[in-house]
């Protein structure tokens, strides 16, 4: 089991995100948190299906200076797309009802992007789930910003909020990666990761 893979190492989650600690911590693996600030820009010209794994990797930048001898670190970013635009987490109220109307009634893409880093080996890897949404009335919409305040999510939702419960007809692919960790491909990935 994973807990026994990385009994000598120290694992480090470098995300600020609540939602990415619970699944982790579902695995059965201790773990401490420590959450860089990382700019979140990456190239104009880079494809969607790219940028979460992209912006991984740079989160993984500032360990990868002086890598501690077993010490793992797990990067991750998510990003939702609509039609190739990119909704990053809403600035306010305003910019979350145009995100959320944009969802409304259609297919989208979520992509995580995840980086594992050591000392001498790095792996990163994405994980893209497709999700419709029902068509959405403008006091759903509103009911959900005002009580869930979405504002540090991509996309504006959470789909372990109420918004997933009453939105979400269709899912192809991780429902946990929508949550911002696709932990089944992540267990793979540490099953593998002292193999070789």
């Amino acid at each position: 089991m994973l807990h026994e893979k990385f009994e000598n190492f120290r694992i480090i989650l470098a995300s600020k995100s609540p939602r990415r600690s619970q699944l982790l911590q579902e695995l059965g693996l201790p773990f401490d948190v420590l959450a860089l600030e990382s700019d979140e820009t990456y190239p104009e010209n880079l494809p969607v299906e790219q940028i979460s794994e992209y912006l991984a990797r740079k989160k993984a930048a500032p360990f990868r200076k002086k890598p501690e001898p077993n010490t793992l670190v797990i990067t991750a970013d998510t990003i939702v797309a609509v039609d190739e635009q990119v909704l990053g987490k809403p600035a306010d109220y305003n910019e979350a009802f145009e995100m959320l109307e944009l969802l409304s009634g259609r297919w989208h893409i979520v992509s995580t992007g995840v980086c594992l880093l050591a000392a001498g080996k790095e792996v990163s890897f994405t994980s893209v789930t497709r999700v419709r949404f029902k068509k959405l009335t403008k006091r759903e919409i509103d009911h959900y910003i005002t009580h869930f305040k979405p504002f540090d999510k991509a996309g504006a939702y959470g789909i372990q909020e109420w918004i997933g419960y009453i939105a979400v007809e269709k899912i192809e692919g991780s429902y946990f990666n929508v949550m911002g960790l696709p932990v089944q491909k992540l267990y793979d990935e540490l099953c593998n990761f002292t193999n070789n």
